[in-house]
């Protein structure tokens, strides 16, 4: 074999190797990566997750059923979790009775169309409170002193996770006033889970409300950050809501998601 045989040989060996070397550290990068998320939404691969689906609200609708825009929502949030390697299971908003930490959850809607909601607002997030009805400014969230109103320009979605006792599966809330506002909350989760890691950590609680940005022009398309109200969603408050109000107890006067 000649020399410059040789170094032929020699250098196709050496590419070889460099290709192989960097499609191996490309691929460890993309298993951290999925680990991280995995890590984020309690999802190890071969795991089940709940998600917790709410009722339609409004005259006429029966018990068992979901609108439209709230089942694309559950849609996409069964691809996040079989993007994971883990199974989603769907579960009735008054059919879930079970504790929280041994499956990660994902619950969906108000708390006057999800029971579940209602519990897990009043014990992982007592300083915020969600009313509902059918006039203008009805749909509030209140958090501490601040309050985000939906109208006719702009509704809100309250995006949580709550750390469970004894460093179990995490809790995902997503409670819209509206069906748009839900549906835009699991898109931004979607979207921005890796992003949302590292802002509040892998294994904390947060609380966010977004605002979705004329919904009926955009749709669940148009979202930003309103505020992080961890602080106040979390700090338990001195006196109990009004009778009559939608809270985390589960009372109200209307649909929460529409």
């Amino acid at each position: 074999m000649t020399d410059n045989v040789l170094n032929v040989v020699l250098g196709l060996v050496a590419s070889a190797i460099s290709a192989a070397l960097g499609w191996l550290a490309q691929a460890l990068r993309r298993r951290r990566k999925v680990e991280r998320v995995r890590e984020f939404l309690g999802l190890p691969a071969g795991s089940e997750c709940l998600i917790v689906v709410p009722r339609s609200v409004g005259a006429g609708s029966h018990a068992n059923t979901v609108t439209r825009r709230d089942a694309y929502a559950l849609m996409w949030l069964a691809g996040l979790v079989e993007e994971c390697g883990a199974r989603p299971e769907l579960v009735a908003h008054d059919a879930a009775h079970r504790g929280l930490g041994a499956k990660t959850e994902l619950c969906l809607g108000g708390p006057v169309s999800n029971e579940r909601m209602a519990a897990h607002l009043a014990w992982g997030l007592p300083g915020v409170l969600i009313t509902s009805g059918p006039g203008p400014g009805s749909n509030v969230i209140v958090v501490g002193d601040r309050e985000f109103a939906a109208d006719r320009d702009q509704a809100h979605t309250l995006l949580a996770r709550i750390a469970t006792p004894d460093g179990g599966r995490p809790v995902f809330l997503i409670a819209g006033q509206t069906g748009t506002a839900n549906q835009a909350g699991v898109r931004h989760l979607v979207a921005h889970h890796r992003q949302l890691a590292r802002a509040h950590g892998r294994n904390g609680t947060f609380a966010l409300v977004l605002r979705v940005v004329n919904p009926e022009a955009y749709g669940p398309d148009m979202v930003e950050l309103a505020a992080d109200v961890t602080a106040e969603a979390l700090r338990r408050p001195a006196a109990a809501p009004a009778a009559g109000v939608g809270t985390g107890t589960g009372t109200g006067t209307g649909a929460s998601a529409v």
